[in-house]
């Protein structure tokens, strides 16, 4: 008897329900952490003012305001949303060794975190129909893709993440962490924070795995399905040279997807599957999948698409 009250005073001493992770950036690094933080820093600027640029110029723009645009600015806005979601958190411990964050602050960043990861990959397969409908029925572009079907498409990309984050999130509420909670990466990822409880985890994980099928799951056929459909109507119709010009056209779009979805969904199954990879590994990937993309997207569009160029150069050469 003596003994099992031994244990549970033991146990009580390591779990807590209000418990303080500590954020890594790169694992065995932190006396270089200023350093480091300088390529940080100049990849954060970028991610914000490309997209930045990219919002404003379809704003101001009166050409510019078109679907193709709209959804561009869409992905523009959730990539400022996913940069600013984790800058604090990772340059905080650059710039202070402030590495330490409670769980309610770790909720409040992963809603945002992985909100707008499941609302840019309804983004993407937004502009992957917006693209199929340009090119395989032109003549009713227009009229599908009206400017309230573009609202009611973004609406429903806001209550889908929101129908799927918030059982999730509200899932680690009940959970007890043991006390040494030292996450992977400089911000709160959910498969992450699972892994540190000490409590039954199965309805976490079934809910994550639940999300990531209703997302990824169901919007990469989609995006894939899109592209099967142009390439068959192009190759059907086209002559070489219109066929050069169409894909020409898709490039960006597919440049994005991959930059999206190949480092998330390796990280994912790093998770999953990787628990044994030495922990710089899961570093390393967790910063590729969050700055890869807010970085890489403005250059993208930036160099091919000429509307978003012109745009661009004709606002940096006002005088």
């Amino acid at each position: 008897m003596l003994q099992t009250q031994d244990n549970v005073q033991i146990l009580s001493n390591w779990t807590s329900k209000f418990p303080t992770f500590l954020l890594t950036v790169i694992p065995g690094l932190e006396s270089l952490h200023s350093w480091i933080s300088i390529p940080f820093c100049c990849l954060y600027a970028i991610a914000l003012s490309g997209n930045s640029m990219i919002l404003f110029v379809i704003i101001t723009q009166q050409s510019l305001h078109e679907p193709m645009y709209y959804f561009l600015s869409m992905l523009s806005a959730t990539d400022l949303g996913l940069t600013i979601s984790t800058m604090s958190t990772t340059l905080g411990v650059l710039w202070f060794g402030a590495n330490q964050i409670d769980l309610d602050s770790c909720i409040i960043q992963m809603f945002f975190l992985h909100g707008f990861t499941f609302i840019e990959s309804g983004v993407l397969v937004a502009m992957a129909f917006d693209r199929y409908v340009a090119i395989c029925d032109p003549l009713r572009y227009t009229t599908i893709l009206t400017n309230s079907r573009i609202c009611q498409m973004g609406l429903l990309m806001i209550v889908r993440t929101i129908v799927l984050i918030v059982p999730l999130l509200l899932l680690l509420k009940p959970l007890s962490f043991c006390k040494m909670n030292a996450l992977s990466h400089s911000y709160c990822y959910h498969p992450d924070v699972i892994k540190l409880s000490c409590s039954n985890t199965q309805a976490n994980s079934i809910c994550g795995l639940i999300d990531l099928i209703l997302t990824t799951g169901i919007d990469t056929p989609c995006i894939v399905l899109s592209y099967a459909l142009i390439i068959y109507s192009v190759l059907r119709i086209a002559s070489p040279e219109e066929r050069q010009k169409v894909f020409s056209t898709c490039v960006s779009h597919i440049g994005a997807v991959a930059i999206f979805y190949i480092p998330m969904m390796s990280l994912s199954f790093l998770h999953r599957y990787g628990r044994s990879a030495p922990k710089v590994v899961h570093s390393m990937m967790a910063n590729v999948y969050l700055l890869l993309p807010p970085v890489v997207n403005p250059i993208i569009y930036s160099i091919k698409t000429k509307q978003i160029r012109k745009a661009i150069l004709s606002l940096l050469l006002i005088k």
